[in-house]
C-alpha cells in the first residue's frame, strides 16, 4: 500500500512539472538589439586626452553600433520595433529570416571584432579619432532620421 501511495505521488509529481515545463514565449524580437547603444558621444578635446586603447575600444563600440542599427534605417532607427509593429506576420518562415539574419549579423560582426583586434592597434591615433568623431556624427544622425519621413 505504501508502495502506491508512493508511486501515485510520484506520478503526480511528473504530471505537474510537465504541465509546468512548456517554454514561455519570449515575446516578439526586436529588429534593432537592444544591446547595441553607445553610453556618451565625445568631442575631439576629450578624445585626445585619451589613450590608444580606450580609443580602440571606444571605435570597435561605435562600428557594433553602427553595423547593428544602419541595415534596418528603413524599418526603425531605435529598439524595440519588432516584426509585429510594422505589420510583418509573425509566422514561421519570417521568424527564421530575422533569426538567420541575426545570426549572420553576429558573425559578421565577429569576425571585424578579430580584424580590428590584430590590425587596428597599427592605425595612427589622429585617424582613430577622426573616425569615432565621424562614427558619432551618424549616430546623431539617426536621431533626425525620423524628420525626413
Amino acid at each position: 500500500m505504501k508502495a502506491k501511495i508512493i508511486l501515485l505521488s510520484f506520478s503526480l509529481f511528473l504530471v505537474t512539472g510537465i504541465g509546468f515545463a512548456q517554454k514561455k514565449g519570449k515575446g516578439p524580437k526586436s529588429i534593432i538589439n537592444e544591446k547595441v547603444t553607445i553610453g556618451k558621444y565625445h568631442n575631439k578635446e576629450e578624445l585626445e586626452r585619451m589613450q590608444k586603447g580606450q580609443l580602440l575600444a571606444l571605435y570597435t563600440e561605435r562600428n557594433k553600433v553602427l553595423i547593428s542599427t544602419l541595415p534596418y534605417i528603413a524599418f526603425a532607427t531605435k529598439p524595440g520595433v519588432t516584426m509585429t509593429t510594422l505589420g510583418i506576420p509573425e509566422n514561421n518562415d519570417n521568424i527564421k529570416a530575422l533569426d538567420n539574419q541575426f545570426e549572420n549579423t553576429d558573425t559578421y560582426l565577429e569576425n571585424t571584432l578579430e580584424f580590428h583586434k590584430e590590425y587596428l592597434p597599427y592605425s595612427d591615433t589622429r585617424n582613430l579619432i577622426a573616425a569615432i568623431l565621424f562614427y558619432e556624427e551618424i549616430m546623431k544622425s539617426l536621431h533626425q532620421y525620423n524628420e525626413f519621413r
